[in-house]
């Protein structure tokens, strides 16, 4: 578990280093493309990627929360809840993150935050409908896990990143469409970032995926086995489990950029006998029900 926990870590920063570098190279292009001096533009480039990666750090919970439509409560507000989610802290020497309820059917939650210090924890109305006692406490234990091992960090800055991509792929899609007037050079300029723009389009997707799988998909499976180790009773979260497969179903305000932070896929599950190889690999989830099986092995 600390191997994983340094491994995060590690993975948080390479993953901003990477993309701020990446936002530099962009700037160095379009200087070129231009024929704007590239150390002024490289220099402008740095600081903007400097901005978006504290942005990142600090701020992206804040966006995973506001994207679920998640609002804060107090103890008074969810008694039962608050309760569970203070033990389980106290027990583990954990502080005692902020608690949100989203207001959707589907049951689900996900935990988020840069650090143990300031983290956060969500879970849907149809969650705590279905769940008992147990099944409850073995989902805020996995959630609570997630910030044990420093998931949220790097779960929480993926999203901020994904919607990057996709962003820059649209400002040189309407730089390079309005850049049809004026001199023959201007149009070639404008050409140029069109077909950069294009590309990144087209491979956007793609690599907002990447950066999703380079979260590694085994942190579902350590959070479950921390999860049981805090509560001591790894059946109460495969119920759980077994329950959010039954009651699957997609999210109201599901979305691509933040769906690898939820405990289940906002979408909706898929069963385990029609998923491919492919598929499961480009999965943001293990199948639940191989997370189920695990959980039981422990209990066995």
């Amino acid at each position: 578990m600390y191997s994983q926990i340094d491994s995060n870590k590690r993975k948080t920063w390479v993953l901003i280093s990477l993309v701020s570098a990446f936002i530099v190279f962009l700037f160095y292009i379009f200087a070129l493309v231009y024929d704007i001096d590239p150390g002024a533009t490289v220099i402008t480039g740095t600081m903007i990627a400097t901005v978006y990666a504290l942005f990142a750090y600090y701020l992206s919970d804040k966006a995973a929360l506001m994207s679920a439509g998640a609002k804060e409560i107090q103890k008074k507000d969810a008694p039962d809840v608050w309760r569970l989610t203070e033990n389980l802290c106290i027990a583990s020497g954990l502080p005692m993150p902020k608690v949100y309820i989203i207001n959707d059917r589907v049951p689900n939650a996900f935990a988020t935050g840069r650090d143990p210090e300031h983290a956060s924890i969500a879970l849907t109305t149809g969650l705590l409908k279905i769940l008992n006692k147990q099944e409850l406490e073995g989902v805020i234990a996995h959630e609570l896990s997630h910030i044990k091992n420093f998931d949220i960090r790097i779960m929480t800055i993926t999203v901020v990143l994904v919607g990057l991509i996709i962003l820059i792929a649209d400002i040189f899609l309407r730089i390079g469409l309005h850049s049809g007037g004026g001199n023959k050079k201007s149009g070639q300029a404008g050409l140029i970032l069109l077909v950069i723009g294009i590309i990144l389009a087209i491979l956007s997707p793609l690599i907002a995926q990447v950066i999703k799988l380079a979260v590694s998909r085994t942190r579902e499976y350590l959070a479950d086995a921390s999860g049981a180790l805090m509560t001591r009773y790894p059946e109460g979260l495969a119920s759980a489990l077994e329950k959010l497969g039954q009651h699957s179903g997609k999210m109201q305000r599901a979305n691509h950029a933040s769906a690898h932070l939820y405990i289940s896929n906002p979408f909706g599950e898929k069963k385990q006998q029609k998923q491919s190889f492919f598929s499961k690999l480009f999965s943001t989830h293990p199948p639940i029900e191989e997370r189920i099986q695990k959980l039981r092995n422990i209990s066995a």
